[in-house]
């Protein structure tokens, strides 16, 4: 395959759109990359950014390389029956969550090169990471590339069994919700303590964005780093006593099994649509 072989996004919503900016920011030719969408509003946007916009999805597949199924997963499989142009040659990288390799290989072929993808939405921001899962049809070639066009959103990295995109999903997929949900608890309790709500927000989200740079970019795992921060006796120690009183962590654990379970009811009924 070429540096720059020809791309075609079915689907242009946010997820999409964020992959087809980071691409063209990392210097992927507009040339090279083609967008379907029934919106005519949407075609107008994105052929403003210098890429092909069609209405016709069997047009926009006849001469990609690759494939990015960016569609509800509700429709993907009626989206899918409706093009008539897709070849065994060709690599689905799809990004509809909860929809199964079987599924998309019974839809397209046996022999279909298909990588799955879970995405969340700090992808949105460049700022993504993304797990991905190949069939045996893909090549390693394939695989570079769908890192490459992931890449475009943030981190990726793979995993060697599909079903365990269900635990990714629990993980990343919902887990920005999870930290908004506490920024949100740590804001309201803010301003209870007395802080204005804007100084309870800037406090909470800078604090948040500090923490994740140093559990990023620092030698320290999580534990260490919140061991450095507890001092013996302190204002820590003792916030932190309350949340295990509360039984915090034993309801992150029931609440990430919740998630996963419900990905796993999701496939089920996604991959009989």
């Amino acid at each position: 395959m070429s540096d720059h072989n020809p791309i075609t996004f079915i689907g242009a919503g946010n997820m999409a759109r964020s992959l087809i900016n980071g691409l063209l920011n990392n210097d992927y030719p507009g040339s090279a990359i083609t967008a379907s969408d029934p919106l005519a509003s949407q075609r107008e946007s994105l052929a403003a950014l210098g890429i092909q916009a069609l209405e016709d999805n069997n047009v926009a597949c006849a001469d990609a390389d690759i494939i990015v199924l960016a569609v509800k997963p509700q429709v993907l499989g009626a989206v899918i029956g409706a093009i008539s142009t897709i070849r065994p040659d060709q690599l689905l990288i799809s990004i509809a969550a909860g929809v199964p390799v079987a599924s998309l290989s019974a839809w397209t072929s046996a022999d279909q090169a298909i990588v799955r993808c879970m995405p969340n939405t700090p992808a949105l921001m460049g700022a993504g990471i993304t797990a991905l899962y190949s069939n045996e049809q893909v090549s390693k070639s394939q695989r570079q590339l769908a890192e490459r066009i992931l890449d475009a959103a943030g981190k990726t990295l793979w995993v060697d069994t599909e079903d365990l995109l269900d635990a990714v999903t629990a993980v990343s997929g919902s887990g920005p919700a999870y930290f908004f949900y506490l920024m949100e608890a740590m804001i309201e309790a803010g301003t209870r303590l007395g802080l204005d709500a804007a100084t309870a927000r800037k406090l909470t989200i800078e604090t948040a964005y500090g923490a994740a740079v140093m559990a990023r970019e620092g030698s320290e795992n999580p534990t260490t780093l919140r061991q450095n921060v507890t001092s013996p006796g302190g204002t820590t120690e003792r916030a932190l006593s309350i949340l295990d009183a509360a039984g915090v962590k034993d309801t992150l654990d029931a609440a990430l099994a919740g998630a996963m379970s419900r990905s796993q009811e999701l496939a089920e009924e996604f991959g009989q649509s």
